[in-house]
């Protein structure tokens, strides 16, 4: 089973709260990705840049309008993700319970479908990553 954990980054100032994280908080970070990485469930992790950094794409009315970030109206924004494979959500829960998180943080963890998911008929439109 894969699950995606995701970590949001904090709220205010939100420019600020996306920005490189402190020296102590990378370097819990990483030796938590090796731990994971040594259990053989990592399969990918990533932070992410600010959102001034970013675009969003929105169709209204069939068009495709493009608008570059930062997009200040956001309540929460992603600061980083693991993609983590273990045999159980109770297994991935463990995992996430394990995550440095900076104070007051927060992490959630989300299933990603898998092909089987699908109802048959659609199993073989599904292409396997």
């Amino acid at each position: 089973m894969r699950f995606m954990m995701l970590l949001p980054a904090p709220v205010e100032p939100l420019e600020k709260a996306v920005a490189v994280p402190n020296k102590e908080l990378v370097t819990a970070m990483t030796k938590y990705n090796e731990e994971m990485a040594k259990a053989g469930v990592l399969l990918a992790a990533e932070g992410l840049h600010a959102t001034s950094k970013g675009s969003r794409i929105r169709v209204s009315g069939g068009k495709r309008i493009v608008t570059d970030g930062p997009f200040t109206e956001a309540k929460e924004v992603i600061a980083g993700f693991w993609m983590i494979q273990v045999k159980s959500k109770e297994e991935a829960l463990e995992w996430a319970k394990r995550c440095p998180l900076p104070e007051s943080g927060v992490i959630e963890i989300r299933q990603v479908f898998e092909t089987s998911d699908f109802p048959p008929e659609l199993q073989n439109k599904i292409a396997e990553p």
